[in-house]
């Protein structure tokens, strides 16, 4: 994967909140991501916080942005380091800057009015949100009270340590188009067809994670060609590597690959909250290969997958 050189990073989509700590740096081109499979776990707990998240999220947004105890938000060396598409190239952290830039404009382009942008939350350790406390352990996720996707950059490691995942920076654009994908569920109210705590290989859960896998295939799909205000692409190239990358994540973030290799080695289909291997890489396909989100109705089929 590779950014437009000459490109322009916008820092406005990134709350720091990491706390004088300097950015990740260096190339990060081997650097993954671990909790995918977790994140949905976490939703899932937010989603039952706020009685499904539509209403929830809509009475809570008085408290967009807020901050916990003792958090402040600092983007004075993001927007230093993180100029242009040359340091997308460089660095991890303005990588992700970029990729939650791209992934905007593409919903923007796609929904209209309908969109709202949101920030995403750089942390180190724990964070506090309007859904309750969280740490680095829980995984990227999306927090419907405030409308924020949270991430400590550690989890991209993570992935490959832990999950055995190749990891890349597209790798990592994949994890940040899920979250957002969750953004776009709430912004419909996709996720009011969900029962709170449901759980099997063809509940309500498991179908808004395909949906959000799907809808970031659909993202990769248009990525190198979503303009950003100056007309031009942030995004130059996306590989079949890449795609593999991605592939392979998603197949390691499965329940079924969790429950057997990270868990006590028992597949439990009840116990799935995102659904198996098989069904993520299939869902994802499915918005890369058409590029198209009208075709990620995972709510309006019985065949998952």
């Amino acid at each position: 994967m590779r950014y437009s050189e000459g490109a322009d990073l916008d820092t406005s989509g990134v709350q720091d909140r990491r706390g004088g700590g300097g950015l990740g740096g260096g190339r990060g081109l081997a650097v993954g991501g671990g909790g995918l499979g977790l994140v949905g776990v976490v939703v899932l707990v937010l989603f039952q916080l706020l009685g499904g998240g539509g209403d929830g999220g809509g009475a809570a947004l008085g408290q967009l942005g807020s901050l916990g105890q003792g958090q402040t938000a600092d983007n004075g060396q993001l927007e230093q380091q993180c100029r242009t598409g040359a340091d997308a190239n460089e660095s991890v952290d303005c990588a992700v800057v970029a990729d939650i830039e791209s992934i905007q404009d593409y919903w923007t382009g796609v929904l209209g009015d309908r969109y709202q942008p949101t920030d995403t939350v750089f942390f180190n350790g724990s964070v506090q949100t309007s859904c309750g406390g969280a740490t680095s352990g829980s995984g990227p996720f999306y927090c419907p009270a405030d409308q924020l996707v949270y991430i400590d950059l550690s989890f991209f490691d993570q992935l490959q340590s832990q999950f055995g995942a190749e990891g890349g920076l597209f790798v990592n654009a994949y994890v940040i188009a899920h979250e957002y994908g969750h953004h776009v569920q709430n912004l419909l109210g996709t996720n009011q067809q969900v029962t709170p705590g449901e759980t099997g290989p063809a509940s309500g859960t498991v179908r808004l994670e395909l949906q959000a896998d799907c809808y970031a295939g659909a993202w990769a799909n248009h990525a190198e060609t979503v303009p950003d205000e100056s007309g031009r692409p942030l995004i130059a190239e996306i590989t079949h590597d890449d795609i593999d990358a991605a592939l392979d994540a998603a197949a390691r973030i499965g329940d079924d690959f969790i429950q057997q290799n990270l868990g006590g080695g028992t597949v439990d289909q009840d116990a799935f909250t995102h659904g198996s291997s098989e069904q993520r890489q299939r869902w994802f396909t499915t918005g890369y290969e058409t590029g198209d989100p009208a075709q990620c109705d995972t709510f309006a089929t019985d065949d998952l997958g």
